[in-house]
């Protein structure tokens, strides 16, 4: 207190203060350990200044007993000379209102948000107040709508294609080659002989065309035994009713019992007919485990003539062979080269041999050579990706990769992985969308069929369809195959686009090669000089192909999704809507939480007090209860909360 009295300029001040902090009203002083006991020295009230006289009034001294305390009473000091309450008290940690009266007009004169200190200024005018609290109502209302708007479009994750170009050394793709040639395996003649035979009779009742007569596919009989396998000649070409003006071929395939039948119908009879040839020839094929075949082997080692790479030959270490029962033989160049330049001599150059000995004039129209290009470790698919070269021409390929970077989740479905996460890959080679889709459609019709397409892997404990041990199976592979065609069957969900994908672009262009002065000793070099086609007519250069395959450019283009609103795009959107409509910053987005979090507090504040109220009093009285108050005291409300109306009455209780 004697700090207190030196901070005071007046003495009578300074006495206001000491007795304004004095914690109780009654000072006792005890005796002493002998029972004798001294009241303070009383000054003479003469010497004081008259404001003091007036203030400090004299006291009465009373003894409680003998030896007992002596205490002595101080005068009350006039109301009008406490402090304030929060001079007495200090401020709180947190302090509310009185009520949301006071609470919201304390908000919109201290807000930095335009318009609200409007309806402070205009309390005076109701017609001002109500137009600037619609105002005010109006704006907020269209900000959140479009705050809304600029959500909804954000959970909609939707992206934008960014194209940036680089230029760097690449790997060179892998190369696969097939001749086009599916011969007959040596297991397999028979069957096929038998099978060529029936397709004879069927195409001279729908053509009367007589293949014995066809200089270009001689019939070589082969003398044996009846094959084991018999043909269901009960699936035979027909010739169905007339659509549009346009006679349509096919055949009819039924389930088990024969009471579900359906045509696969063509308006082409030649597609009919390879598609009829090709349902029989896979039967055949499926009673033979797959065994591969050495096509380096079954053409002699002389499918491909020569093969060089940036000026130095390729080694065998850089190919590897495979047997396509529609597409022959094929080779898949795996070199690990990395193109050093661009340019058609800095690439790979082949000559190949493209040769139809012992053919299957049924199976497959074309001759020529089937080419794919495709990256390292990937499976090629011919029959989607691969294009054709015709023997005795140079083609030369330019070639151009684009990469493709996709976000995944939430923008957008796609793997990063190697595979999919629903599918069972049946391929050992890295994840492509299609190899997805072949390995779901033959792990269903193995579900569906009990058995799976020969051209596909076959999953654990499965075995390849054969109308000898599957007779409904061609019912059940071509409705399952037309639900996939109409995207009925769930492969296209359960296998996303890689979040990695590199595609080629490819330029092509031919020329006759070899030339008509150079074909001699060009094929003779070849060891082709004097072939002659099966009907005696010259054709030299009918049986080769040259392929120059490059990299036309090292630029390289990479398209990667960009996502239209960022975290950071989206609060800068927010931004500018808010400054827009209320010319304001993120502080005044924190003085609109505070409002919230006070309206809050002062609610359930009083929400205490009445709960707290006596039970015959009116709602509203404002009167607390001694033992509510005195708690509200103690503790500064609920949760430690303080209003400034209880502060006062705190105030009071202590005067």
């Amino acid at each position: 207190m004697a700090e207190l009295a030196t901070q005071a300029k007046q003495p009578v001040e300074a006495a206001r203060l000491m007795l304004s902090h004095v914690p109780l009203c009654l000072v006792t002083i005890w005796a002493t350990a002998t029972g004798e006991w001294r009241p303070p020295r009383r000054e003479d009230p003469a010497s004081r200044p008259a404001a003091g006289r007036a203030l400090l009034k004299p006291a009465s001294w009373t003894q409680a007993g003998a030896g007992g305390p002596r205490t002595w009473k101080c005068p009350p000091a006039p109301p009008s000379q406490l402090p304030p309450p929060e001079e007495r008290h200090g401020e709180r940690l947190v302090e509310l209102h009185a009520s949301f009266r006071e609470l919201f007009a304390f908000f919109c004169a201290h807000a930095t948000i335009h318009g609200a200190i409007r309806l402070v200024c205009s309390s005076q005018n109701r017609l001002k107040t109500a137009s600037w609290g619609l105002l005010f109502l109006g704006t907020l209302g269209v900000l959140y709508w479009q705050f809304g708007l600029l959500f909804e479009q954000y959970w909609r994750h939707p992206v934008i294609m960014t194209v940036s170009v680089h230029s760097e050394r690449k790997l060179f793709p892998s190369v696969t080659l097939c001749d086009m040639n599916p011969h007959r395996p040596s297991w397999a003649r028979r069957h096929l002989q038998a099978l060529d035979e029936f397709a004879h009779e069927n195409i001279y009742s729908l053509y009367k065309f007589n293949f014995s007569r066809s200089r270009d596919t001689p019939i070589v009989k082969d003398p044996g035994p009846e094959p084991a396998f018999q043909l269901d000649r009960g699936i035979r070409l027909q010739r169905l009713s007339r659509s549009g003006g346009q006679d349509r071929v096919g055949f009819r395939l039924c389930n088990s019992s024969g009471s579900d039948c359906f045509y696969r119908a063509y308006s082409s009879g030649v597609t009919a007919a390879q598609e009829w040839y090709h349902f029989h020839y896979v039967n055949i094929l499926a009673l033979q485990p797959m065994v591969p075949e050495d096509s380096h082997r079954v053409h002699g080692g002389h499918f491909v003539f020569s093969c060089r790479y940036d000026g130095q030959d390729c080694q065998a270490r850089h190919f590897q062979t495979f047997h396509h029962p529609t597409y022959g033989s094929c080779y898949t160049f795996n070199g690990v080269w990395v193109a050093q330049r661009p340019g058609a001599t800095h690439g790979i150059s082949l000559v190949l041999r493209a040769e139809q000995q012992d053919h299957l004039p049924l199976l497959s129209t074309e001759a020529g050579i089937k080419v794919m290009i495709h990256r390292r470790n990937h499976t090629p698919f011919l029959e989607h990706r691969g294009f054709s070269i015709r023997p005795g021409t140079e083609t030369t390929i330019g070639i151009r990769e684009d990469e493709v970077h996709r976000l995944g989740s939430p923008y957008g479905p796609c793997t990063p992985g190697v595979q999919s996460a629903d599918v069972q890959p049946l391929y050992n080679a890295s994840y492509t969308m299609q190899a997805c889709l072949v390995s779901c459609f033959q792990q269903l019709l193995v579900e569906t069929c009990s058995c799976g397409y020969y051209l596909y892997p076959l999953p654990a404990r499965a075995e390849y369809c054969s109308y000898s041990r599957h007779p409904a199976w061609g019912h059940c592979f071509y409705r399952l195959y037309r639900d996939l065609e109409a995207h009925r069957l769930p492969c296209a969900s359960r296998c996303p686009r890689p979040c990695r994908e590199s595609s080629y672009k490819l330029s092509a262009g031919t020329s006759r090669w070899p030339s008509s002065e150079s074909a001699d000793w060009i094929l003779a070099v070849l060891g082709k000089h004097g072939h002659r086609r099966p009907g005696g007519s010259p054709s030299p250069r009918s049986n080769v192909a040259k392929v120059n395959i490059f990299y036309q450019e090292l630029n390289y283009r990479t398209v990667d999704e960009t996502p239209v609103y960022s975290v950071p795009q989206l609060l800068s959107a927010m931004g500018s809507l808010w400054s827009l409509w209320f010319g304001s910053s993120v502080l005044s987005v924190l003085e609109l939480l505070e409002l919230l979090l006070d309206a809050l507090a002062l609610a359930l504040l009083l929400g205490y007090r009445w709960l707290c109220r006596p039970r015959g009093s009116q709602p509203g009285a404002g009167q607390l209860t001694s033992d509510c108050r005195h708690d509200i005291q103690r503790r500064g409300g609920p949760s430690g909360l303080t209003s400034h109306d209880a502060s006062e009455n705190s105030s009071r209780s202590l005067g």
